[in-house]
């Protein structure tokens, strides 16, 4: 398939549009789950760490899984992945309403629900790239706030489903509301080339030969004998040759030289067929383990091994707030007549603007996207910490706010990315971090559960959670300055195969 340019526009805001939407139908309910989480903790009467495995799942299956996400898109396209993937959302949220239990949940919200989610995100993010090249930075910027936009919406909105339909209605009339996914997956129209080929050549004729092992091989040599005396036959017949005895002795000399050359040809395919398979056998394994030298080579980085443990600290201590923040609130005994918004919403809609301001800032020249990468965790760690001294709803509300904001870096963590292992590195360091990515979402809120289960109270949890944040912060920090020192002094003296970390303003 021969992809077009990519036009920058004309359809391609088309696909934006139906992104946007995508993004938001989609995450949507799995982002404010905490609405949700208190409902369940009711209903089953579980322990919140076991509670929280519901959301965690359905938020870290799709970062976890986004390997076979990859592989799907590229092999069956956008639209029909991003069709399918809709009636797993959908019939996921469905299924979950029938729940008798917190293990059904844990596969219908939680793995069906997540790794649709996984699928669209994938299909949005490819079928996007392909539409824009130059613009692509803000036609990315503009899907990826269909999931904060969704997060603000869907957590009032499902506290007020369930208020009049009970949680099984909520979770019914959300499934539905996700069949909208399948209008915006039909609009997902692939950019292929207009030249097709040509209508005289069949698709088995555009197939390598290589591939039909025994293209000509349709008979054995028994039977295309048995043809030939046959057809000797009939021409003796036809001719009225007399002389039997001396055409049955040319006859057996013929099919004898036959016999042996239709034997050599037969051998000689085997063999290139079998030296075929071990060419591609010694290529694949080739490629595999390229693959684990390039990732080995990756984590002698200093800095991408500390951006490896940042990652994963960060989302095991600063994912559990967006989950957990509404059973915060009423483990403080806050009066629910003081609720203007749900704590989630404001999580939700300050996410967008943090994503907005950070990634404007990440733009400048003299502004280190490491530096301010590594200024938000800090910030996040000491919110964290903040948070076993709010009692009221406004200093509650506050720090949503700003965890929110805070939780917007995620806009600058490709660029930190890139400037740390280089733009031809960037999709194999970008996957592994993803993946880490959805391990600490999928542990972070059943850890904070956990410490709930076992203190009753939440102080302890976030205590660890910020200690988990500052952590990665740091230790993002002390890797990196080294790397800006050496990169000024001895920037010639370095081997080619080692990545190091450039100052935004040297860029």
């Amino acid at each position: 398939m021969v992809f077009l340019k990519p036009p920058d526009g004309g359809w391609g805001w088309v696909i934006v549009v139906v992104s946007f939407f995508t993004q938001f139908l989609c995450y949507g309910s799995p982002l404010a789950v905490g609405v949700l989480y208190l409902e369940w903790l009711d209903a089953f009467g579980e322990g919140k760490g076991k509670t929280a495995w519901v959301g965690s799942l359905a938020n870290g299956i799709g970062l976890l899984a986004s390997p076979v996400c990859s592989i799907c898109v590229s092999s069956f396209g956008a639209r029909p992945v991003a069709i399918f993937s809709g009636f797993m959302v959908a019939g996921g949220l469905m299924m979950s309403s029938f729940a008798p239990n917190i293990y059904f949940l844990y596969l219908s919200y939680g793995i069906v629900v997540g790794l649709g989610c996984g699928l669209l995100y994938t299909a949005t993010v490819t079928i996007t790239c392909q539409y824009f090249d130059k613009r692509r930075g803000l036609a990315l910027g503009l899907i990826s706030t269909g999931s904060s936009v969704g997060l603000f919406i869907y957590a009032a909105l499902q506290r007020e489903l369930i208020d009049l339909y009970g949680l099984d209605g909520c979770l019914l009339i959300v499934g539905a509301l996700s069949l909208n996914i399948l209008a915006c997956g039909s609009l997902m129209r692939p950019l292929e080339s207009s030249d097709s080929p040509s209508p005289e050549k069949s698709c088995v004729d555009e197939v390598p030969d290589q591939c039909f092992v025994y293209h000509e091989k349709e008979k054995t040599v028994e039977e295309n004998i048995s043809i030939l005396e046959k057809g000797c036959i009939a021409e003796k017949c036809v001719n009225n040759v007399p002389d039997f005895k001396q055409d049955n002795t040319i006859n057996k000399n013929v099919l004898s030289s036959i016999n042996v050359n239709e034997k050599d040809t037969y051998k000689k395919k085997v063999v290139e067929q079998t030296n075929f398979c071990k060419q591609l056998a010694k290529r694949k394994w080739q490629l595999y383990l390229n693959y684990w030298e390039e990732t080995i080579v990756l984590f002698k980085n200093k800095v991408f091994s500390a951006l490896f443990v940042a990652i994963l600290l960060f989302d095991i201590g600063g994912f559990p707030p967006s989950l957990l923040m509404e059973d915060v609130a009423r483990s403080a005994n806050i009066d629910e007549e003081d609720y203007h918004m749900p704590l989630i919403s404001i999580i939700g809609i300050m996410t967008a603007v943090g994503k907005l301001i950070l990634g404007i800032l990440a733009d400048f020249k003299w502004i280190n996207t490491l530096y301010l990468y590594v200024i938000t965790l800090l910030m996040t760690g000491v919110a964290l910490f903040a948070i076993p001294f709010a009692k009221s709803y406004l200093t509650l509300a506050m720090l949503s706010g700003i965890l929110g904001f805070l939780t917007g870096n995620w806009s600058i963590f490709p660029y930190v990315t890139t400037k740390t292992v280089g733009i031809e590195k960037l999709t194999h360091a970008y996957g592994i971090l993803m993946f880490f990515a959805g391990l600490g979402n999928s542990l972070g809120p059943p850890i904070v559960g956990w410490f709930y289960d076992w203190t009753q109270e939440y102080d302890t949890a976030f205590y660890f959670s910020g200690f988990c944040v500052l952590l990665g912060g740091f230790l993002l920090l002390l890797a990196a300055l080294p790397c800006w020192n050496a990169c000024t002094t001895q920037s010639s003296k370095l081997p080619p195969n080692t990545y190091s970390y450039k100052v935004a303003s040297s860029a």
